[in-house]
C-alpha cells in the first residue's frame, strides 16, 4: 500500500508507516487520518507482520492538524465536527488497542495530534533535538481527542502544566516524564529501533498481545476479588495456549521457541 501521503512497507516482518507530507511537517487531514487508520488495520490483520513502525518522512514527525482542515472544520456544525473528530479518535484507538508491538520514532517536531500519535504507540523513542508541544489552547481549543492516551502516558500531573502552559518540551524532559521512552543520537533512530525490535524477537507473538491487552485492561482498577480472579483467568489461559505450552517446553528442554527464529 503506497499512497501520496502515507507510504506503507514491510520487511522481515516489520511493517513500516511513513507519514509523507513533508511540505507541511506530516500534518494530517481527514483524509490522512482515514489512510492512516487503515494502513494501521492493514499492518495489524497482517500474520506476517509482527512489529509496527510510525515515522514521518521531512523534517517533523508530525504538526498535528493541517491548517487547510481546520479552517474548513471551522464552519461546521456542532454535529459535523463531531462526526469529524470521531475519525481522528477512530485512528488513535486503533493504535492504541492494534494487538501488535507499536514503536513511533520521533524526529523534529511532533504538535498537537502528533504527540497524541505518539502517545498510542506502545513504544517511542526520540531523536535528540526533537520538540514536543500540546499547542491547542494557544488557538482556543483544547487537546482533548488525544488527551486518554497522552495522560496515560504523563501522568495527570504533567498534563496539568503542559496542557495549559503549551510549553514546548524537548526530547531529554519527554523522556523524563515518560512520553518517550529513550531519546536517540542525531540520526539514530533507525538503530535504536533494532534494540527494540530483536528485544521483541524473544517474546511470543500471541503473548505480547495478550500482555497489551492485559495492560489495558487492569490499569487503574481496583485490586479486589474481581480483578484477582481476571488476572487468574488471564494466566490460565496463557499457560494452556498453545505458545505457553510451547514456551515451557522450551524452557525445561533448553530448546529455543519457534517465534525466536529471526527473519
Amino acid at each position: 500500500m503506497t499512497q501520496h501521503h502515507i507510504l506503507y512497507k514491510t520487511e522481515n516482518q516489520v511493517a513500516t508507516i511513513t507519514l509523507n507530507r513533508p511540505d507541511v511537517h506530516n500534518a494530517f487531514d481527514e483524509k490522512v487520518i482515514s489512510d492512516l487508520t487503515h494502513a494501521f488495520v492493514k499492518a495489524g490483520e497482517d500474520g506476517q507482520v509482527r512489529v509496527v513502525i510510525l515515522r514521518g518522512n521531512g523534517k517533523s514527525f508530525c504538526a498535528g492538524g493541517d491548517l487547510n482542515w481546520m479552517r474548513r472544520v471551522a464552519d461546521y456544525t456542532f454535529e459535523q465536527n463531531v462526526m469529524d473528530a470521531m475519525l481522528l479518535g477512530a485512528l488513535l484507538k486503533t493504535i492504541n488497542f492494534l494487538p501488535k508491538p507499536t514503536i513511533a520514532l520521533v524526529h523534529g517536531n511532533a504538535f498537537g495530534g502528533g504527540v497524541g500519535l505518539a502517545s498510542c504507540c506502545d513504544i517511542a523513542i526520540a531523536e535528540e533535538g526533537s520538540q514536543f508541544c500540546l499547542s491547542e489552547v494557544r488557538i482556543g481549543i483544547i487537546p482533548s481527542i488525544i488527551s486518554p492516551y497522552v495522560i496515560a502516558a504523563i501522568g495527570e500531573r504533567q498534563a496539568r502544566r503542559y496542557f495549559l502552559t503549551a510549553e514546548r518540551i524537548d526530547a531529554q524532559t519527554a523522556a523524563r516524564i515518560g512520553l518517550v521512552h529513550e531519546v536517540a543520537k542525531p540520526g539514530g533512530l533507525d538503530a535504536a529501533a533494532e534494540k527494540i525490535i530483536s528485544a521483541l524477537w524473544d517474546g511470543a507473538p500471541a503473548a505480547q498481545a495478550r500482555g497489551k491487552k492485559l495492560i489495558l485492561e487492569t490499569s487503574k482498577k481496583k485490586i479486589d476479588d474481581e480483578l484477582i480472579k481476571f488476572t487468574s483467568e488471564k494466566i490460565a489461559e496463557a499457560r494452556a495456549s498453545d505458545e505457553g505450552k510451547e514456551g515451557l517446553s522450551a524452557f525445561l528442554n533448553k530448546a529455543e521457541p519457534g517465534w525466536r527464529k529471526k527473519p
